[in-house]
């Protein structure tokens, strides 16, 4: 991705101050998906990334991990697993639980849609606290998948969240300063 395209996408995610509580800058990423040609940038950045990897499945986390996870895998031709909230899938689900600022959740997916030794990619809009990544992390290894790598559209660098990933790189499209 070139320079333009990383400012094309930057300007098209809105922040919003004070959201959802006094003192928060939101970034809303799905403001970028009112301009296609933004969104397609981002999907031809990842695509590129890991075409030609052999990557098995991508990993998309409920919810708009599901929106840049789903094409990502259509352009790659491989599966798409989703990760979602407890409760959220029909069949036997496997999970693990993460920690929140105040509390805890948990990500799962269907048993069987991801293998032993298959090569995944995990796909989020953003990166903040990299609780739900590391949690995403965790499930892959239950199931002895190998993690090629995390990728978001954006990064908030200040709350630190790649450090909650350990050794697994993580690519991501633009970096936002501030919280």
């Amino acid at each position: 991705m070139n320079e333009e395209q990383n400012k094309y996408i930057s300007d098209s995610i809105r922040s919003i101050p004070d959201f959802p509580k006094p003192g928060i800058l939101f970034h809303d990423v799905t403001s970028l998906l009112l301009d296609p040609k933004a969104f397609q940038y981002c999907i031809d950045a990842f695509a590129e990334r890991y075409r030609g990897q052999k990557v098995d499945a991508i990993a998309g986390f409920e919810a708009r991990g599901f929106i840049f996870g789903a094409p990502l895998a259509l352009a790659l031709q491989c599966a798409f697993v989703p990760l979602r909230k407890p409760g959220k899938l029909p069949g036997e689900t496997i999970g693990a639980d993460y920690q929140l600022e105040y509390g805890s959740d948990r990500i799962e997916m269907h048993v069987g849609s991801v293998k032993e030794g298959d090569k995944v990619v995990l796909v989020d809009d953003l990166i903040a606290t990299g609780g739900t990544m590391g949690a995403g992390i965790k499930l892959m290894n239950k199931v002895g998948a190998n993690v090629l790598e995390a990728a978001c559209v954006m990064e908030l660098p200040d709350l630190k969240g790649r450090g909650k990933l350990g050794d697994l790189p993580l690519f991501v499209l633009i970096e936002k300063e501030g919280l």
